[in-house]
């Protein structure tokens, strides 16, 4: 009879060893478990802050305990080994069950190892005749679809169907064809499908002359239902190239070639294309206008077309490159710009068959589009422009004297009226920037930058004008005239100044909004506030300018006072007689002699005579001398007695 095994008790906790769990903070527990734990290390530790009494203490404590729990189970302890008789055979009858499990579990895992692998080569094997299974059946399917094919093109031959009958036959070939080119790509590179490929190009090419008599006759006889059928067909076999080519050919090309060639024999229009476009929309709107409608219906499956680009402006294009070239070239910008206008205008109208807005962007996309736009270098009609616009600025501005506008060239004259050629010139040249026979709308950011330009070439004008009154040296070609010119002079550039900024920040700014009326408001405010700040700076040099005048004017009075010397000299003369008029009418202006008369009444006569004289000049400038301070006190002092409290001229 085997002993049983015997079972061993749960371990306790501190409590029941120690009898209770109270400890020194100081001792841990758990580190006596730890496997790195040194007895050694761990006294040292501790004495670094408990005292080693304490420690010996601590220690007979629990010497104290553990023989007093020793003494309490000490029955327990010495049966301790009576119950542990015959354990190894114990563990041995244990140990047996696990290992035959074991050689059980590896028997099993072995069988089902090999389970997988013939699985798995079944699988592959499976599907490697799958795949066969599928080429074959691909192979086989081309080889009827072949067949088929060809019954159907001999039918479609030897019938004397009609053309719609065709067309559906045709569409439905292609189906057939289509068909073909997806088995002939799962059976690729095999003997079979390899001795098909003659017949199946053969096929192709009777196919395809069939469907492009069909669909010529289609266009000729504008059968809808035929064109329907023939665009279908193109498009399941995937030849959208093929039907805009012959399409471009056989119907575009004979008529863009007989109106353009025609114009250009005849000499009528020169290199002008405005008349030659006319044409060629009546002729779409009259003769393509079907098609192009089909192609583009909703949900038709024939959007992968594209006549506009590929069939109508690749023909015009290549037209106009053959027969008039020369219409490209910006060295004419009058022509240039009409027949870029022209062709805008025309892209414009292809555009409006465009059933949405993806259209319309997928047929600008085209490189045939793209092509077009490049042939017109609209940079280099900038440039020529440029040079015209502001080298005829240039030139009135580099002018060594004033030109003044008479009152007799009022036709002349721009709106508001203007008093010198200059600043007529400078207005002209800003509005031809947006003139419409001048601007391209894709430019106009350079317009807008050339007339900035303008503006600060005519304030460099004036300014520099206002430097050379005040230094001869280094003068800049055009200001010679400020040397020598009069208070009027400036006077009537201040007034051209002050017209300028006047009508651009007017009609000019409101003529510059209505033409970019489509673009952001955004951009039509960064617009304005340039334009703002471009006469802005006319602003600032008029300040400079009335400073001139005052100098001016300075000058010259210092010059017409050093004459009162030469009054006082004469007036003191005994044998002269009174003054009755001013001194400027004529040097001998006198009276009767009159011996009683001092020389100083003499001298305030005269100078009253001129005073009234220079009162009357006031008031032909329509001020009134009373209300000049300074007027009224010369007045005062040589005024007669009488007369001093009312001024008359």
């Amino acid at each position: 009879m085997s002993d049983p095994v015997a079972t061993l008790p749960s371990p306790r906790s501190a409590a029941d060893v120690f009898w209770d769990d109270s400890r020194p903070l100081w001792f841990n527990p758990s580190l006596f478990i730890s496997p790195v734990f040194d007895s050694e290390s761990f006294i040292s530790d501790l004495r670094t802050f408990v005292p080693f009494d304490t420690l010996r203490s601590h220690l007979s404590s629990r010497n104290r305990e553990l023989l007093d729990h020793i003494n309490r189970d000490y029955a327990d302890f010495a049966n301790l080994s009576t119950k542990l008789v015959d354990i190894d055979a114990t563990a041995g009858r244990m140990r047996a069950p696990l290992l035959e499990l074991r050689e059980e579990i590896n028997e099993f895992r072995g069988s089902v190892e090999a389970t997988r692998v013939a699985r798995a080569i079944g699988l592959n094997q499976r599907c490697g005749a799958a795949d066969a299974r599928e080429v074959l059946e691909s192979s086989l399917d081309a080889f009827r679809v072949v067949s088929k094919v060809e019954k159907l093109i001999q039918q479609q031959q030897d019938g004397a169907s009609t053309t719609g009958t065709q067309s559906r036959l045709l569409e439905r070939i292609a189906g057939e064809l289509n068909r073909l080119k997806f088995h002939m790509t799962h059976a690729q590179n095999l003997p079979f499908t390899e001795s098909l490929e003659k017949r199946i190009q053969s096929a192709s090419v009777l196919f395809d002359a069939s469907l492009r008599n069909c669909f010529i006759d289609g266009i000729n006889n504008r059968d809808s239902k035929v064109l329907y059928n023939c665009l279908r067909a193109y498009a399941a076999t995937d030849n959208t190239k093929n039907a805009e080519e012959i399409f471009r050919t056989t119907i575009v090309a004979p008529f863009i070639h007989k109106v353009i060639a025609h114009e250009a024999y005849a000499g009528t229009s020169g290199d002008e294309l405005e008349n030659d476009y006319r044409q060629i929309k009546h002729f779409f709107s009259k003769d393509c206008k079907m098609l192009l409608e089909i192609s583009s219906t909703d949900k038709s499956g024939l959007h992968v077309f594209n006549f506009l680009a590929n069939s109508i402006l690749k023909e015009v294009l290549s037209a106009i490159q053959k027969v008039k070239p020369g219409v490209f070239s910006p060295g004419r910008p009058t022509e240039f710009l009409k027949n870029y206008k022209a062709s805008l205008d025309f892209l414009a109208y292809l555009e409006g068959y465009c059933p949405s807005r993806s259209a319309v962007t997928k047929f600008r996309a085209e490189a045939i589009c793209i092509e077009f736009m490049k042939q017109w270098n609209v940079g280099v009609y900038f440039s020529l422009r440029f040079q015209e616009i502001a080298g005829g600025l240039d030139s009135a501005l580099t002018s060594a004297s004033l030109v003044f506008i008479p009152d007799s060239d009022s036709d002349k004259r721009s709106s508001p009226v203007l008093m010198l050629g200059q600043s007529v010139t400078l207005l002209e040249s800003l509005r031809s920037c947006w003139k419409e026979d001048i601007l391209v709308f894709s430019a106009a950011d350079n317009f807008l930058r050339l007339a900035l330009q303008l503006l600060s070439r005519y304030c460099n004008w004036v300014s520099s004008a206002v430097d050379a009154r005040k230094s001869n040296a280094s003068l800049s070609p055009g200001c010679e005239w400020a040397v020598s010119a009069t208070a009027e002079d400036f006077i009537y550039v201040i007034h051209d100044v002050n017209c300028v900024v006047s009508e651009v920040r007017g009609d000019y700014i409101g003529h510059i909004s209505h033409y970019l009326s489509s673009c952001s408001s955004e951009v039509l405010d960064l617009v304005r506030k340039s334009m703002l700040q471009g006469v802005e700076s006319l602003d600032n040099v008029l300040p400079l300018v009335k400073k001139t005048i005052i100098e001016v004017i300075v000058d010259k009075s210092v010059e017409e006072l050093s004459q009162l010397k030469g009054i006082a000299a004469t007036c003191m003369m005994s044998n002269k007689p009174v003054p009755i008029r001013h001194s400027r009418a004529g040097a001998a202006a006198s009276g009767v002699t009159d011996h009683n008369e001092s020389g100083t009444e003499k001298m305030c006569m005269q100078l009253f005579l001129d005073l009234q004289e220079y009162g009357r000049n006031i008031c032909a400038l329509g001020l009134n001398p009373a209300d000049i301070e300074p007027y009224c006190s010369l007045w005062k002092c040589v005024a007669p007695p009488d007369r001093q409290n009312t001024i008359s001229v």
